[in-house]
């Protein structure tokens, strides 16, 4: 008998296979990031789907749905909102801007200025923004799913530490598959298939909850969190570093763990999972040494070697 969960992926899976071909392990990277409330990157070069699977998954949530584009000369106001005078209240108006929604797709992210990146830091994190003195809440399930190009392309700017930490996930996006590719072509190739489906929303709030509900009956034993924090304390002592696992990417790989031991049907979580889930939660977290960069050292590279080398428990 499937669990709320596994239901709430099969549903996710099926409706975003309408859109995207070849993406199930990305589409289950998002269904876990949901569960937790977790906000997501997805980075990839140009034309791989990420603007298509954000707003399908969008859909497919339903809620409310917002979308900006990065650009050089994007302004923390055009995010948040402004002040507009009232001439009939003879006072000034709150307009909010599109970020006061259940799900925000910011596109290109990487391409704003970071002073405009730095706006979305209070929102990430409390779910709330504060303007002229007043704190103005955002919706419950307020997500953010950001897109990025790499960041060697041209008229990029690198997210600051502090709001790389505040995504619970990366994802990478690569080529697809050349049997995925020719499905893609096959697919909208002819000049009237419509660039997005009619797609119905397909996850109500009671699903989301009933799903969160089952990872919480998931155990997690005491040496698997002992596992986690060897593995974060290794990171913060290595020697190609300058900035290891943070105590907020902790608590993520600890969900993402639960999360993915609950899809798989499990009721309790096993250091597999915690594996499963590493790569994605830290990636983005881990900084590297200047002279680690030029000898072709990656934060891929050096999460495997953590994996390698710290003991996995009994």
């Amino acid at each position: 008998m499937s669990t709320a969960l596994e239901t709430l992926e099969q549903r996710i899976q099926e409706a975003l296979g309408t859109a995207v071909m070849g993406l199930k392990p990305v589409i289950r990277a998002l269904t876990i990031a949901i569960v937790a409330r977790g906000h997501v990157l997805l980075q990839g070069p140009p034309g791989l789907g990420k603007t298509l699977l954000s707003k399908t998954l969008a859909t497919a949530l339903g809620g409310t749905f917002s979308r900006v584009q990065g650009t050089a000369d994007l302004m923390p106001s055009d995010i948040i909102g402004v002040h507009v005078f009232d001439a009939v209240k003879r006072d000034f108006e709150f307009r909010p801007g599109p970020l006061f929604a259940d799900i925000l797709l910011v596109d290109e992210v990487n391409r704003a200025s970071p002073k405009t990146q730095s706006a979305l830091l209070e929102a990430m994190e409390e779910r709330q923004v504060s303007v002229e003195r007043k704190t103005y809440a955002l919706p419950p399930q307020f997500l953010v799913i950001a897109t990025q190009n790499p960041g060697d392309f041209e008229g990029t700017y690198p997210l600051p530490e502090s709001q790389l930490d505040r995504f619970m996930l990366r994802i990478d996006m690569t080529y697809p598959a050349r049997e995925d590719e020719q499905a893609i072509l096959a697919h909208y190739a002819p000049l009237n298939v419509p660039r997005h489906s009619a797609l119905a929303p397909v996850v109500s709030e009671a699903v989301l909850e009933a799903a969160r509900a089952c990872v919480d009956e998931v155990h997690m034993a005491p040496e698997l969190l002992g596992y986690v924090l060897d593995l974060a304390l290794a990171s913060r002592q290595h020697a190609h570093l300058t900035l290891g696992l943070s105590t907020r990417g902790v608590l993520a790989v600890l969900r993402a763990a639960r999360i993915a031991a609950a899809l798989r049907g499990g009721a309790f979580v096993a250091p597999d999972d915690v594996k499963d889930v590493l790569p994605a939660a830290i990636s983005h977290r881990l900084v590297l040494a200047p002279e680690a960069m030029l000898e072709g050292v990656t934060t891929q590279g050096i999460v495997q070697r953590l994996l390698d080398q710290v003991p996995v428990p009994r």
